[in-house]
């Protein structure tokens, strides 16, 4: 499919659904929409590539790629020494950063959904419950597998695994684990849903040409236009939602691929770009009737900002590894990713493997070295083995995403601000992390580890949060604002607190549940 083959809707059809971004929410929603014939306009900031504009070199496709937008950073953690430009490691394009995403597919476990009543209160962390739970969200979860075609799930078969895993696995028996595999992952393991099995060519970061991973752009969007309801604009970048005198949202200005300034009116908006973009675009579209900006009545809009706890442990063996090979992320390790205070912190994490190519490696193993040690990590590259750690993190009201008008983008507009600064538990649980995952490689005869810190972050969450109370949050338990009846946020901004599992599935999952309570509400004139 290409964007050719979108429908087009007259800018003054008031009878669409505005969705603002193509990624796993956005994407999904659209698809999930069109099938239930809905009118959709999905605004793209970014352009379309496609499987064959993909290049598999990591810098001349992040470049391709990235979201490289100015941003500013600010806080005490390391993302804003090392990188303050980039605090987000996210994509541009049609299909959002599911193009990007390694494919991890965990669910969240039921004492996530209830981490206030479930942790108590901790000093400094703003933990609230969600307004759903693991059993309301069961059944999306398995429809979400179903559509990615998540391994391990659903009858669907394990990827093989490659040395870097077997490495892992090795490790992880011999240190006592014992829930650990090759996925689940949503790339196939053999051909599914039109997609074909996974070449094991280990560039999952660059767009895969080859298809086998699901992604909102060789998955939902073609299924979408297939239906003859979906008009996508790619190179829209949204600019400001507008509202009537009631308090309704109408329409969406956005800048076009001329640089134009376009209105498509609007029957609902649904803002899915990612939890930095998403709050900027709401505060953005601040009015007297919304001083604070957009459906932000309870002042928590761009704050209990998420990123996961995360950071990299790199092995050095005496045999070659070639961790390059096969899949780029293969497996994980799931024994610490249970809630267990005796450990130090609450909350768990996952143990995944990852693999990065030296250019990458270079640039992130540890920002900033030089010498000797630093250039012994590029020389020892074949006998490398490299995991990645993922956690939750505690939200915090301090962590925030806010406008920087100091700074302008090339649209004149103030630019976003990440600040953030680690939660005493999030520290904890790295340093927990960064142990286990040095004893694991050390149980199977590693020579040495090297604990990377955390790069920028490709998991973005909280902005936007759920709550049962408006006063509390910013959406309620189906992404939709408390203040604006008719705007949804459909990523993972609405996130109420982060889990430890990667968040693509369950944005995935909520956008289906969302979906089907959209409907249901134009059915009955309720939107």
């Amino acid at each position: 499919m290409t964007e050719e083959q979108s429908a087009r809707f007259d800018y003054d059809d008031d009878s669409v659904a505005v969705i603002i971004g193509s990624g796993a929410g956005g994407g999904t929603l659209a698809h999930e929409l069109t099938e239930k014939g809905l009118k959709v306009v999905v605004l793209e900031a970014g352009g379309h590539l496609t499987s064959e504009d993909y290049v598999n070199n990591e810098w001349e496709s992040f470049n391709q790629m990235a979201w490289l937008d100015p941003r500013t950073t600010s806080g005490s953690w390391r993302v804003a020494r090392d990188f303050p430009n980039l605090p987000a490691w996210i994509v541009k394009a049609v299909g959002g950063s599911t193009t990007h995403w390694s494919g991890a597919t965990p669910r969240f476990k039921a004492h996530e959904f209830k981490t206030r009543s479930t942790y108590g209160r901790i000093d400094g962390a703003n933990l609230l419950d969600w307004p759903i739970t693991l059993d309301d969200l069961a059944p999306y979860y398995d429809k979400a597998e179903k559509k990615i075609g998540s391994t391990h799930r659903h009858g669907r078969p394990a990827l093989p695994a490659n040395n870097n895993y077997k490495v892992l696995a090795a490790g992880a028996e011999r240190i006592g684990y014992r829930h650990y595999a090759t996925g689940p992952y949503g790339t196939n393991a053999e051909p599914y849903d039109g997609r074909p099995a996974s070449i094991q060519d280990g560039f999952n970061f660059q767009g895969d040409k080859s298809k086998a991973k699901w992604s909102t752009l060789v998955s939902e969007i073609p299924k979408a236009l297939a239906t003859g309801k979906l008009d996508l604009r790619p190179n829209s970048q949204a600019v400001q939602i507008t509202h009537t005198a009631e308090g309704l949202v109408d329409s969406v200005l956005y800048v076009d691929a001329d640089g134009d300034l376009q209105r498509q009116k609007a029957r609902i908006v649904a803002v899915a770009g990612n939890a930095i973009e998403t709050p900027r675009l709401m505060l953005l579209s601040g009015s007297p009737l919304f001083p604070d900006g957009l459906a932000n009545s309870s002042g928590q809009l761009g704050r209990n900002y998420m990123r996961h706890t995360t950071g990299s442990v790199y092995a050095k063996f005496d045999k070659p590894v070639h961790m390059y090979r096969g899949e780029t992320m293969a497996g994980l390790v799931a024994d610490e990713s249970r809630h267990d205070v005796d450990r130090g912190f609450a909350g768990g994490y996952y143990l995944e493997t990852i693999a990065l190519g030296p250019a990458f490696l270079a640039s992130f193993v540890d920002p900033g070295a030089w010498g000797p040690e630093f250039a012994s990590l590029l020389d020892d590259y074949e006998n490398t083995a490299g995991l990645w750690i993922v956690g939750e993190d505690m939200p915090q009201e301090s962590n925030r995403v806010s406008l920087n008008t100091n700074a302008q983008d090339r649209l004149g507009l103030p630019v976003p601000n990440v600040h953030f600064d680690d939660h005493p538990n999030d520290s904890a649980m790295r340093e927990h992390a960064y142990q286990q995952g040095s004893l694991l490689y050390e149980a199977v005869g590693a020579l040495s580890s090297h604990h990377t810190p955390p790069y920028p972050s490709t998991h973005n969450m909280g902005t936007a949060r759920m709550s049962e109370r408006p006063e509390d949050g910013v959406v309620n338990a189906y992404g939709q604002t408390h203040d604006v009846r008719n705007l949804f946020v459909s990523d993972g901004s609405q996130f109420t607190t982060g889990a430890a599992a990667n968040p693509t599935l369950t944005i995935v999952a909520l956008a289906i549940r969302q979906a089907e309570y959209i409907a249901e509400q134009m059915s009955t004139s309720a939107l």
